[in-house]
C-alpha cells in the first residue's frame, strides 16, 4: 500500500494543470505530476481524490473535475472593523458561480459604462450580472429598455407608474414615455482591483 498522501501539494499541481490545459491531466500524466514511479500509485492516488469529491469520473473513466479544482479556497472570514487574530483555516471550496448564479441559462454579464448608479457602488468597468426571466420588484436595479435606450437603475412606482430611477444625484428620474422593457435583474457587482 502507498504511504499516506499530502493532497494539498497534488491539489495545488492539479489546479494549476486544469487552469493551464483546461482538462485534468491523464494517469500517466497524473503519475509524472504527482512524482509517482508506478500506474498504482496514481490509480490510488485517482481512488483518494474521488472519495474527497476532488474529481470524478465519467462512464469511459476519464477525470471530471470536482467543485475544489474549479473553485477558489474559503480560507475563513476577517473583519472589516477592528483587527483581530486569524489563522487560516480551509472551510470549503467555491466557484463564483455557484455562489452568484442560480440560473446559469437565464444569467448574463453586462460592463458598466457610465456613473448613475455609483452611489450603490457600481463604478464605471465593473461587471453586473443580469438574471433573466426574474420578476422585477420596485427597489430592484435592472436593465431596462425605456424608450428604445438601454439603462441600467432602480426600478421605482410612482402613482401606479413604473419610474427608472439612478444612485447619482446628479441623474433625473426617467419616467417612460413610451415602452419600458425589463432585460433582466441585477444580482452581483463584479470589480476586479488589479
Amino acid at each position: 500500500m502507498p504511504k499516506a498522501i499530502q493532497l494539498q501539494p497534488i491539489l495545488e499541481s492539479l489546479q494549476d494543470f486544469y487552469r493551464t490545459h483546461q482538462r485534468l491531466p491523464a494517469y500517466s500524466e497524473l503519475q509524472t505530476l504527482a512524482g509517482y514511479r508506478s500506474k498504482g500509485a496514481a490509480a490510488y492516488l485517482v481512488k483518494r481524490l474521488i472519495e474527497k469529491r476532488i474529481v470524478t469520473q465519467d462512464e469511459s473513466g476519464r477525470l471530471i473535475p470536482g467543485s475544489a479544482l474549479k473553485g477558489t479556497r474559503v480560507l475563513g472570514s476577517v473583519k472589516a472593523g477592528f483587527p483581530s487574530p486569524a489563522e487560516e483555516e480551509l472551510l470549503d471550496t467555491l466557484t463564483l458561480d455557484e455562489f452568484l448564479i442560480r440560473k446559469p441559462n437565464a444569467t448574463y454579464i453586462v460592463k458598466v459604462s457610465g456613473d448613475s448608479m455609483i452611489e450603490e457602488g457600481i463604478k464605471e468597468g465593473d461587471l453586473v450580472l443580469v438574471e433573466r426571466g426574474r420578476q422585477a420588484q420596485p427597489g430592484d436595479i435592472v436593465i431596462a429598455q425605456v424608450d428604445g435606450q438601454w439603462t441600467m437603475k432602480y426600478l421605482e412606482k410612482r402613482g401606479g407608474r413604473m419610474i427608472l430611477r439612478a444612485a447619482n444625484r446628479k441623474y433625473p428620474e426617467i419616467e417612460p414615455k413610451g415602452e419600458l422593457v425589463i432585460g433582466g435583474v441585477v444580482i452581483a457587482n463584479v470589480r476586479k482591483y488589479k
